[in-house]
């Protein structure tokens, strides 16, 4: 049985399951007629037995001494009429004058079950005989007088089930005959039913597919998670279980129970796929590709194949913040060349005093803007960076100014300096980008930062060219840029994205050659899940 083909293990056990069924029924059905017949016979004996009992030539019979002689004729007549097994007619003294036995009439009876019929009882009752279960109906025999003068017992065999089975012979055994053919044939339908739906494999092939595909699944270096149509979690690897913190069993559960702020259920809806996307879930940078699942052209689920990326993103960031150090060194040491040169000239023209107004000057300039960031921004990675904007706005031509009013003493929850470096950075060179296309000569940014207990806004204006209409709905969109030089179109995209990270959101106003503003609000105690602007 083991070695045989799933095809016809399938077969065999659901033709089983047909014939048992078959027996089962049969024998439902056969105990139904049984019962109905017997139901028949009740009333067949006792319609008997009243006519025999309201016969006169039966009331005078049993009177006589030797009555038998006509009460048993007429009683023949009776039975063979009415189709009935026999008929017994007995007198107050219990001598039968009706028997099916011809030696015992005019003998007495001695049954215990005859007693209540001679109390002027009618009454069945089922005796089990040598040929037989027989139901009998007893009624009593009165005279003009109403007096009882006797006992009437109209007995019918019951049908036994192999009776009946053999008077139903032809139809059952045609039952039979179809049950089993249209019972192979529906089998043979569900086999090859089932063997297609399991893609022609055998059990044994589906098991080891499975292993391997769940030993791949949990082997690789990517985490993978798969729901099905009404979010339930089909896969969730172990590495998706590392990366976010995830243990025990949660395959069955539902996806936004387990990932409070996934993105994979959106795939399910949406139908389409999305490669390669940065995205923050639950506090970790992933790139994310994430795909609808078809079956013969009907969506069953999505899939999430994924790599955490928050260490070399941190990593980047790092780099990025010790880069701004680089230029903001580079553009101090231009600026203070180019002072030492002015210096070195006035003092070569004899203007010395102008030469030390100048150096004085410069000085206070570089201790004001030093002084005012050590003592309002408390991060040095921001500070860094807001100094070599300054420096690098100066080598531009373009004046960046930071509100006087700023101050930033404490990052909002789930982002830290890493993010607003990312932030400010980005917003800070999509302003510088601004004036490329400008003829503007008072070209300026203004940068603030303010802070309370529930907020955190940053501030980034600029009075560039501003930004055309018809690409505001695209702005954030990853890779779009408005064609200028050097673009990535990843700034604004990353902006973006921290912003839903930090549970923010984002205001831009802007107009044609009027300049741009970016407003970003984060709440300092973010709450349930991230939202975007």
């Amino acid at each position: 049985m083991n070695q045989l083909p799933i095809r016809w293990k399938i077969t065999i056990l659901s033709y089983a399951v047909v014939i048992f069924s078959l027996l089962i029924g049969g024998m439902v059905v056969i105990a139904n007629i049984q019962e109905q017949e017997e139901k028949e016979l009740r009333i067949r004996s006792m319609n008997t037995a009243r006519t025999v009992a309201e016969l006169s030539d039966v009331k005078k019979g049993i009177l006589q001494p030797q009555g038998w002689k006509t009460v048993n004729k007429v009683a023949e007549e009776i039975r063979i009429i009415n189709e009935t097994d026999y008929i017994v007619i007995m007198n107050m003294e219990r001598i039968r004058y009706s028997h099916p036995v011809r030696e015992l009439i005019g003998r007495p009876s001695s049954g215990e079950d005859e007693k209540p019929a001679f109390a002027e009882h009618i009454y069945f009752s089922k005796a089990e005989g040598d040929v037989g279960t027989f139901i009998r109906a007893f009624i009593p025999i009165k005279d003009e007088s109403l007096n009882q003068i006797g006992v009437v017992v109209v007995g019918n065999k019951i049908p036994s089930i192999t009776e009946i089975i053999t008077d139903l012979a032809n139809e059952i055994s045609i039952i039979v005959f179809l049950t089993l053919i249209f019972g192979l044939i529906g089998s043979l339908m569900l086999a090859n039913h089932i063997k297609k739906q399991m893609f022609q494999l055998e059990p044994h092939e589906i098991k080891r597919m499975l292993e391997e595909r769940t030993a791949t699944f949990h082997s690789i270096n990517e985490g993978v998670i798969a729901i099905d149509n009404q979010e339930n979690i089909t896969i969730f690897n172990e590495k998706a279980k590392k990366i976010f913190n995830v243990s025990g069993k949660v395959a069955g559960k539902k996806i936004r129970d387990v990932l409070k702020d996934t993105r994979l259920p959106e795939i399910v809806e949406s139908n389409r796929a999305v490669y390669n996307e940065q995205i923050i879930v639950s506090g970790k940078v992933i790139l994310s590709t994430r795909i609808p699942i078809r079956k013969e052209n009907e969506k069953i689920g999505a899939v999430a194949i994924f790599q955490d990326r928050t260490e070399v993103t941190k990593l980047a960031e790092e780099l990025t913040g010790v880069k701004s150090f680089v230029e903001a060194l580079r553009v101090q040491n231009h600026e203070h060349m180019n002072k030492l040169h002015t210096i070195a000239g006035l003092i070569q023209l004899g203007k010395a005093d102008k030469a030390l107004q100048l150096t004085f000057d410069a000085s206070e300039e570089q201790e004001n803007l030093s002084n005012f960031l050590s003592d309002k921004i408390r991060n040095d990675a921001i500070a860094g960076l807001l100094l070599s904007k300054v420096r690098r706005g100066k080598e531009l031509g373009i004046s960046v100014v930071i509100d006087p009013k700023s101050s930033l003493e404490e990052f909002p929850d789930r982002l830290d300096h890493h993010d607003f470096v990312l932030l400010l950075g980005n917003l800070i060179e999509n302003a510088f980008g601004a004036f490329e296309h400008s003829e503007r000569e008072d070209r300026k940014i203004d940068i603030s930062i303010e802070q309370t207990e529930e907020i955190c806004a940053v501030l980034v204006e600029d009075n560039g060219s501003g930004i055309e209409e018809a690409i505001l709905p695209k702005l954030y969109e990853k890779g779009f840029t408005a064609n200028k030089s050097g673009g990535t179109g990843y700034g604004l995209y990353l902006v973006k994205q921290i912003t839903e990270k930090g549970g923010g959101a984002i205001e831009v106003s802007t107009g044609r050659d009027e300049g741009t503003s970016f407003t970003i609000t984060f709440p300092m105690e973010a709450e349930g899940e991230s939202y975007g602007g």
